[in-house]
């Protein structure tokens, strides 16, 4: 008889670790014991020493679907004479190291199966669930993943719930959630009348009957048009049907949202495909037990409500996550909108209170429940990407529910890139290199950027990118994005050694960082917008650079105190130089141009003295009496910051179409542009295959004697030529649709150009892309293929959005790596 300690280590709370071992051990004879820790899963194991070698390797290879095993540690030991194989309760010995828990999982088939089973005693039972599935992070207060550490512990379990988590042979054997109708969390009804309603308004359910009342009752008023809010794992929901004009128009006027897309639920896949178009990568992504929205394109023989997602080539569709949904989407048998339950960039409702107070003037009805939400989830959102022989990619643009705070790997590891391509002598991760930094005091903290924020805790070659949190303009956002982290800090035993901030003065949590340093007296590390942008890219994939990263976005400071936002940069993981980036052009009113095209687009044609060309008088008839005040801005240098932004040059060229010159939400005016391409090409009015391009030259940048290789470009991109034929084409009568193709490709042509550019001078062979710009599907499909095509390794973001969602991991990867001021004594 021989006998092993094994430790095994990654997402293995929550997922039906213990039970499964105990299993194995079962079935290979042996004898000892498992225990959960906030080190991970703990076995001590004893036998026959041939079936002992089985049992790890199973245990390696046969994990629940739902773990993700990163490291398994094993030690011989002596045999201690064990009779049996038990589960031992989970210890609670403080600890650095950190156990990963899984993030909430959607209701998986087999509960599927129960809840629509009428013999079945949870039959229509909101919230069944078992140990492959069901919530997770959402109801955990600490760990361990105990029961008695999550919102469930106000529930007390009846005979036969305690008895099915008592048995390990049992699919709900420690499934902390698990619950029925006689003793879990039950759903309340409310109805709007004049005045919104309160706490006391609750009418709860007690048992199935007055349940499938409550959702009759709400399945009644979305049929009659009204708009439900819908508490889910991770907040609520505000519901509506999909197919009511009506019903869209008011849920559009009470939330103030004019003109963002709604995403929308449906049964299943064979429903999806009666609306989009489904290949199978983006089936896979839909019936992940995450259930994102995955953004499809529409089927052009379907016609969709006004109101819906109109101009767009896409719709983003999900699938029900939890039972509740099941139950109301099956009842009501058709598309329901699903829309984040809050007010205009405020953060997701999760209480009642909240409910009642911020939604109770825009719902007509509420299904609460009393199941309370410990962390605060958005759906997570994502696409997928065409990049012909190179397969298919998937794209996140929100990282939320079911992804987050699942941690990113930073130690070296094979490359994952898209494409061929010879290597660049380092570009490949060395053992030495993204985690040598790392030690187990060691603990960064990276704050992130002011708009679409994450967070990033990083230790121990782990890092925990926090879900999407949104813009921290508002108190209440500032507040919730503070509340996330310190619940993150008390989960995970996060205690930051050092923290990093963008380098941008006035954002809030970069200010919030500057204080902390002060008061904590920790090193603080500034990161340039766009340094980081790449950085994530190469964190992800593994690059030790250098690379060429091409970052395109609207917004970021730069070093000369301009606005960045068309960079290409040489980078590795400790600094960065400018290589080239677009020609400056002003912004007339700063943050007011950023939301009027009309402002962008007249400081870009001043910029490129185009402002008496015919073809902008539409422009100018357009802002009739600002003109005046707006060249005296330019001039003056009043409030006209000068910025080298191509999501800015997008919005610009949005503008002198008449494609969107007043956007309702951040980045429409874009979007919409690259709709246009999109709505051409699938009614035929385009060649998908049109390489036509506006000319955009390069020239020669001039330095100063106070410029750096950090602040100051090679070469610059003058879009002039480009916004010149823009021109031409909008007095000629051309069609937008053409005008924003030859755009797009002629911004394919840009980065084609750098690469090349890049390579010449350096023989970097590797290109990041990074920056919100990149989420543009026809952009990133046709410059990923190109570069392909050329022999270039193209490396994306992967796990994180492209946007400034992946900021703060990008922070953490050059603090992970800095040698100042971090060298040990």
């Amino acid at each position: 008889m021989e006998a092993l300690h094994v430790q095994v280590k990654g997402i293995v709370q929550g997922v039906g670790f213990r039970p499964f071992v105990y299993r194995l051990a079962h079935e290979h004879g042996l004898n000892g014991w498992v225990l959960n820790s906030v080190e991970g899963v703990f076995i001590r194991v004893e036998g026959d020493p041939d079936e002992l070698d089985r049992f790890v390797i199973r245990v390696s290879e046969e994990a629940p679907a739902a773990a993700q095993v990163s490291e398994i540690d094993i030690e011989e030991v002596e045999p201690e004479g064990y009779e049996s194989f038990e589960i031992h309760f989970s210890d609670d010995v403080p600890s650095l190291e950190t156990t990963f828990v899984s993030p909430d999982l959607a209701t998986c088939d087999a509960c599927v199966s129960e809840l629509f089973d009428p013999s079945n005693r949870r039959y229509r039972y909101p919230f069944i669930n078992c140990t492959n599935c069901g919530p997770r992070f959402t109801i955990l207060r600490q760990l361990p993943y105990d029961r008695a550490n999550t919102s469930m512990r106000a529930f007390k379990m009846c005979p036969e719930c305690q008895g099915e988590y008592d048995d390990p042979s049992n699919r709900r054997f420690h499934a902390q959630p698990d619950a029925c109708f006689d003793c879990g969390p039950q759903i309340g009804w409310v109805r709007r009348a004049e005045q919104s309603p309160a706490l006391t308004d609750i009418e709860w359910a007690s048992d199935r009957d007055s349940s499938d009342k409550i959702i009759a009752a709400a399945v009644e008023l979305l049929r009659e048009g009204g708009i439900l809010a819908l508490k889910g794992l991770g907040g609520y929901h505000l519901v509506c049907d999909a197919a009511n004009e009506q019903a869209l128009a008011n849920l559009r006027a009470r939330k103030h949202r004019d003109g963002k897309a709604f995403a929308v639920m449906l049964g299943g896949l064979d429903e999806v495909r009666e609306f989009c178009q489904v290949n199978d990568a983006e089936a896979e992504q839909l019936e992940h037990p995450a259930r994102p929205i995955v953004l499809l394109k529409k089927r052009p023989d379907v016609s969709f409500a006004v109101g819906l997602a109109d101009k767009l080539p896409e719709l983003g569709v999900m699938l029900p996550a939890t039972p509740l949904q099941h139950l109301i989407v099956n009842d009501f048998g058709g598309m329901l909108v699903m829309t984040s339950g809050n007010l205009h960039d405020m953060p997701i409702v999760t209480t009642e209170a909240d409910l009642f107070d911020q939604l109770g003037s825009i719902a007509d009805g509420f299904v609460v429940n009393n199941r309370e939400i410990i962390s605060r989830y958005d759906d997570s959102v994502l696409r997928i990407f065409d990049l012909g022989e190179a397969g298919y990619v998937t794209q996140f643009v929100r990282r939320a529910r079911g992804y987050a705070p699942a941690p990113l790997n930073l130690e070296p590891s094979a490359q994952d890139l898209a494409g061929t391509g010879s290597d660049t002598e380092g570009s490949a991760a060395e053992p030495h290199q993204l985690a040598d930094m790392v030690t187990a005091n060691r603990c960064v903290l990276a704050a992130g950027p002011e708009q679409k924020n994450t967070f990033t805790f990083a230790r121990g070659g782990k890092a925990f990118n926090s879900q999407h949190l949104g813009d921290l303009e508002d108190a209440a956002s500032f507040d919730a994005w503070l509340e996330t982290m310190k619940l993150y800090e008390r989960l995970m035993n996060f205690n930051p050694t050092v923290l990093v901030a963008d380098a941008h003065p006035e954002y809030l949590p970069s200010k919030w960082a500057r204080e902390q340093a002060k008061s904590r007296k920790l090193p603080l590390l500034e990161c340039q917008h766009h340094h980081a942008h790449i950085l994530s890219v190469m964190g992800e994939n593994k690059l030790a650079g250098p690379v060429c990263g091409i970052a395109f976005d609207g917004t970021g400071y730069g070093f000369d105190g301009s606005i960045w936002g068309g960079e290409v940069l040489l980078c590795n993981l400790q600094a960065f130089e400018r290589f080239a980036n677009f020609a400056y052009f002003p912004l007339p009113g700063g943050a007011a141009a950023v939301k009027n095209p009309d402002r962008t687009a007249f400081g870009a044609l001043w910029a490129f003295d185009l402002l008496d060309h015919p073809g902008a008088k539409p422009l100018l008839d357009r802002l009739s009496a600002s003109v005046e005040l707006l060249e005296q801005m330019i001039e003056k240098g009043i409030n006209s910051p000068m910025t080298s932004s191509v999501g800015r040059l997008f919005d610009a060229v949005a503008a002198l179409t008449g494609v969107c010159s007043k956007p309702t939400y951040q980045g429409e005016a874009a979007i919409l542009l690259e709709a246009l391409v999109h709505q051409g090409i699938a009614e035929g009015c385009l060649d998908p295959s049109n390489n036509e391009a506006y000319p955009i030259d390069l020239i020669k940048n001039t330095a100063t004697e106070s410029s750096t290789a950090e602040d100051t470009s090679v070469v610059l991109f003058d879009a002039a030529p480009a916004f010149k034929a823009i021109l031409d084409d909008v007095a000629a009568g051309t069609e937008p649709a053409l005008i924003a193709q030859r755009f797009h490709n002629a911004m394919v042509q840009v980065i084609l150009q750098a690469a090349q550019l890049v390579y010449n001078v350096y023989g970097v062979t590797t290109v990041a892309l990074g920056g919100g710009v990149f989420l543009n599907r026809y952009l990133s499909e046709h410059a990923v293929s190109k570069l392909i095509e050329l022999g270039f390794t193209v490396a994306l973001n992967r796990e994180l959005p492209p946007s400034d969602a992946s900021v703060s991991y990008g922070q953490a990867v050059l603090a992970l790596n800095a040698h100042e001021p971090f060298e040990e004594e």
